[in-house]
């Protein structure tokens, strides 16, 4: 997904990528309705995954001195706009909801960080 470019979701099953899109959208707005920064490394980090697809080389994802404190940051700013999609559009929380189960199924970092973040 180009960033700053808005991804528009349609009814009906989505698959691993518009998954990965939609929640790297919704946490980049958070980041943004919070003053928070978040690099395109950060965001791109989100697309992450040990099998299966990986959009760049994860070699050249491996940028972080502490991924801790990285994964502390995208748990706090995904949790936050999952309470703010909850409160304002239902919509939204379908997908958001969707995109979790999709993503849960594999190993990809959204869910791994939200259930790191919960333990």
């Amino acid at each position: 997904m180009p960033f700053g470019r808005r991804v528009t979701f349609v009814l009906g099953q989505m698959r691993v990528r518009e998954a990965k899109d939609f929640l790297v959208q919704q946490t980049a707005e958070q980041a943004a309705f919070e003053n928070v920064p978040l690099s395109g490394l950060e965001k791109r980090m989100m697309y992450f995954t040990e099998k299966g697809e990986c959009p760049e080389n994860p070699i050249a994802l491996n940028n972080f001195d502490d991924t801790t404190t990285y994964e502390k940051k995208i748990s706090l700013l995904m949790a936050q706009a999952y309470r703010r999609i909850k409160r304002e559009d239902p919509e939204k929380l379908r997908l958001w909801n969707n995109a979790f189960q999709i993503l849960s199924k594999g190993d990809h970092l959204p869910p791994l960080v939200l259930a790191t973040e919960q333990v």
